[in-house]
């Protein structure tokens, strides 16, 4: 038996794909959630090996939802929104469904995903070249979990980001966080018009910028309005330059 849960905030939504797995007597449906608090807490509990997700929900969306589950269960996508299909491939989905899709087109992704759990394989599924093509979503939001709470911190809070090895510490007016995401990510991510990275471990946002001063020969640091002092390299003085126009 293939334990499975659906989390879609549309009642319907989930009516067609518990109407679909009928005939799937092989799969077990353990929940039904419609927004990604409570999705998140069935996942912790029931460990499914199979999620069928949507992607716009209340809350948190499918894609906050993968970021923030210990268990990695395998996913089908079902959403009425086209242009997040090369995210979803990227984060190993099974299969993509628009809606509304058929049951036969339903069907043909289900059978993938009990092929895939049989032979306990996650091979990436192929992703169209078109994907360098696509601009990365720009963040509105950061959301971080520690222990059983989430928090969401909007990027509008944000005064500047900090590696820490395979991790980043996110500065905030209302204190730091730490997250398991690396600079590149953050520096690819965030709007340029507001944040510029200064250093290979640090990303300011520009705004936060009080003044800049030499530090050793050739280097400088940043000085924040909260206080901080950041490392400004080379190449992040240049940019400096460049955005501030001085």
């Amino acid at each position: 038996m293939i334990s499975a849960i659906i989390l879609d905030d549309e009642e319907l939504a989930r009516q067609i794909t518990r109407k679909y797995l009928e005939v799937f007597p092989q799969i077990e449906i353990v929940a039904e959630c419609a927004d990604g608090f409570d999705g998140i807490k069935a996942i912790q509990q029931h460990k499914p090996q199979l999620l069928f997700l949507d992607i716009k929900m209340p809350k948190l969306d499918g894609f906050e939802v993968l970021e923030l589950i210990d268990s990695k269960p395998e996913v089908i996508f079902t959403t009425a929104h086209d242009e997040f299909a090369i995210k979803a491939f990227e984060r190993n989905a099974v299969d993509y469904l628009m809606k509304p899709f058929s049951r036969e087109r339903f069907a043909t992704a289900l059978n993938k995903a009990i092929a895939r759990i049989e032979s306990n394989s996650k091979a990436p599924a192929k992703i169209d070249e078109a994907r360098e093509q696509i601009n990365t979503e720009t963040l509105n939001r950061i959301v971080i979990r520690n222990g059983s709470n989430i928090k969401i911190v909007p990027i509008d809070s944000v005064q500047y980001i900090e590696a820490q090895d395979d991790y980043v510490m996110i500065y905030t007016s209302e204190g730091k966080y730490l997250k398991q995401q690396t600079m590149k990510y953050y520096e690819t991510c965030l709007d340029p018009a507001y944040f510029i990275r200064v250093h290979r471990s640090y990303i300011v946002r520009i705004e936060q910028i009080k003044q800049i001063e030499p530090y050793e020969k050739d280097s400088f640091i940043v000085k924040t309005l909260s206080g901080a002092k950041l490392s400004v390299s080379k190449a992040g003085y240049k940019k400096l330059k460049d955005v501030l126009n001085f």
